[in-house]
């Protein structure tokens, strides 16, 4: 294949654009902004989870309270009946003696369950300090992650800033090869990632391998517009004047 010099050398321009789309295509995938979000991502879930724990060890105590204070308060209220009907004079001595025994079981029963419902009461704003607590972290891990966020959304306007614009390089340089030389860049840089690459001195630019004093022979009693192959990895070798030949 025959290609004017110029020609060879805006295929370097080529290169240089599509390796800098891929090392941006590399770095969407690696961008450490979104690794710092995903990371705190997972620790605000993990912030979230504890909260959410806690609120139901206070839903589940708070019910708990609720159900001893209903029996506090019927055991009371079956004390003031009795007490009532003791001051009343209108029972028999058998039955006073009963309501006696039977008040001081209900006084010895609204004791524990007071004590029980205390126990729980002390628990339930233990849990509430922790609340507070497990909110402060959610709150500061949303926090940080919003930050991380908006870090990792100008990283990305970066990208795609430099994107868009080595697209646009691309589209201008592309018009002015033949479909075949074309052809033969794309399918070079498709199987080994670089299409063409300066040689300079005797090392080809793409696989950085040094060629024999018989190749560099060969190549420069080659015409100028004679498209070359690197030996070694395939890559269109583009002469300049940094080529040494």
């Amino acid at each position: 294949m025959n290609v004017e010099p110029s020609i060879q050398a805006a295929l370097l321009r080529l290169a240089a654009a599509d390796a800098e789309l891929s090392r941006i295509a590399h770095r969407r995938k690696v961008l450490p902004e979104q690794q710092e979000v995903d990371r705190l991502e997972a620790e605000r879930n993990t912030q979230k989870d504890a909260a959410v724990k806690v609120e139901i060890e206070i839903d589940d105590l708070d019910r708990d309270i609720r159900k001893l204070e209903g029996e506090v308060e019927a055991v009371r209220k079956r004390e003031e009946r009795d007490r009532t009907m003791l001051t009343s004079g209108a029972v028999h001595a058998k039955q006073l003696t009963d309501l006696e025994h039977e008040l001081a079981s209900l006084e010895r029963r609204r004791g524990a369950l007071e004590d029980d419902l205390l126990e729980v009461m002390e628990r339930r704003e233990a849990s509430a300090a922790d609340h507070d607590h497990a909110g402060a972290r959610l709150s500061r891990a949303e926090a940080e992650l919003t930050d991380a966020q908006r870090r990792r959304d100008e990283a990305v306007a970066d990208l795609d800033v430099a994107q868009r614009r080595c697209e646009n390089d691309r589209a201008g340089l592309v018009g002015q090869f033949s479909g075949e030389l074309l052809a033969l860049y794309d399918k070079q840089r498709a199987a080994h990632g670089v299409g063409a690459a300066l040689l300079q001195a005797r090392r080809c630019g793409a696989c950085r391998i040094e060629l024999d004093r018989g190749e560099i022979g060969r190549i420069a009693k080659t015409e100028p517009d004679v498209v070359l192959r690197c030996p070694e990895c395939g890559a269109i070798l583009v002469r300049t004047k940094e080529s040494g030949l």
